[in-house]
């Protein structure tokens, strides 16, 4: 066996190893460095009452205070909440319900009353709810092809892999391609205003500004450009199996058609829960002096195109304001006020632990 031996540090901090024939041969030791020996300066907290005490003090007036502001703007914001999936018999919405399907030619309308027992102010936005709807599903998510939706007009004629089995019908390309796109919420909903002289007066729903700026304006474009003919853009390809009609006619304003639709753009950001809710839309105030919503009747009228009888699921629409804050949860403001009455409980019983034995402890030490 070959002996080998250690020579002197090198100035650099490296260690060298004299090798067989005197060959000098670089050691795998860490530099003698005081980063890398672990030897840098340090400091170590030492937890004390003087310490502890005011910290679990000071996080709970923090902390309890900005819960209930929280908690209390939440409470502020209303939010009303109408179910017309039709399960029960009772329902409007039941024979529609009960026999619509996706194979279903024609149409079925439901007319549901309700009553606003306050008045809207400010802007109102209309939500529709569903549950019991996985769109966090691994391959839900990922059946989409981002470069179509951009408006690539190589993937427009050949959808990506992604999208299968929804990518091609009848040996044309579908736009958009997916499992996304081909479940879009399609139900038509529109409000109505009983006015006590008994006319019904036509809520006017606002359909734009309801997609996130980012999405309408970089993720999805419609191919051909600046092209106003969708018709001769889209030409080649069909509509989704799903779909009642094809992506350019979405909407008569060009501005909200084919991918650049809105509602098309809701629906493609996938929730991360089975019950979520998508914005669907926005009732503008137009007078200071009026509500938005008055109190009274109202009238929703349901065009019944979704059905959710295969996956258990249910339908809602939903009223709500909202605030600085957003819309209507109550779960940041009560975590708030957990968390500081927690800390400010252990704080009280940490003072108390401490005032009754911190002295013997002391005396203790004293003595000793």
């Amino acid at each position: 066996m070959m002996a080998s031996s250690y020579n002197a540090k090198d100035e650099d901090g490296h260690i060298t190893v004299s090798g067989p024939g005197g060959d000098t041969l670089r050691s795998k030791k860490p530099e003698n460095t005081a980063f890398k020996q672990q030897r840098l300066p340090a400091w170590q907290p030492i937890l004390t009452a003087g310490t502890v005490l005011p910290a679990f003090f000071i996080i709970g007036l923090i902390f309890i205070p900005i819960g209930i502001g929280l908690y209390v703007t939440s409470n502020n914001i209303k939010e009303f909440e109408i179910d017309y999936t039709g399960v029960d018999m009772s329902s409007p919405c039941f024979n529609c319900s009960q026999h619509f399907s996706w194979n279903s030619t024609r149409p079925c309308t439901c007319t549901i009353p309700f009553y606003l027992d306050q008045p809207y102010e400010s802007n109102v936005f209309m939500y529709y709810g569903l549950s019991n709807f996985y769109q966090n599903h691994r391959r839900y998510v990922k059946s989409r092809d981002d470069n179509q939706l951009n408006g690539d007009i190589e993937s427009l004629k050949k959808p990506s892999k992604e999208c299968e089995p929804y990518a091609f019908h009848e040996n044309k390309a579908i736009a958009p391609c997916g499992a996304i796109a081909n479940s879009m919420f399609n139900d038509t909903l529109e409000l109505f205003y009983n006015d006590p002289n008994g006319t019904k007066v036509q809520i006017p729903l606002t359909s734009t500004g309801i997609a996130w700026w980012t999405d309408k304006h970089v993720k999805f474009r419609n191919p051909g450009g600046n092209n106003p003919n969708l018709t001769a853009v889209f030409q080649g390809t069909t509509k989704p199996v799903n779909w009642r009609r094809p992506v350019y006619e979405l909407d008569s304003d060009p501005e909200n058609n084919g991918f650049i639709n809105e509602d098309f753009i809701v629906w493609m950001r996938t929730a991360a829960l089975p019950t979520f809710r998508k914005l669907y839309r926005i009732i503008q105030k137009k007078n200071n002096m009026v509500p938005t919503l008055p109190r009274g009747n109202y009238t929703l009228e349901v065009v019944y195109n979704y059905p959710v009888r295969s996956f258990e699921g249910q339908k809602r629409m939903i009223l709500s304001t909202i605030s600085w804050m957003g819309g209507k949860n109550p779960f940041l403001g009560i975590a708030y006020i957990t968390v500081g009455s927690v800390c400010f409980f252990l704080g009280v019983v940490l003072l108390i632990i401490h005032h009754k034995y911190g002295n013997r402890n002391n005396s203790a030490d004293i003595s000793n």
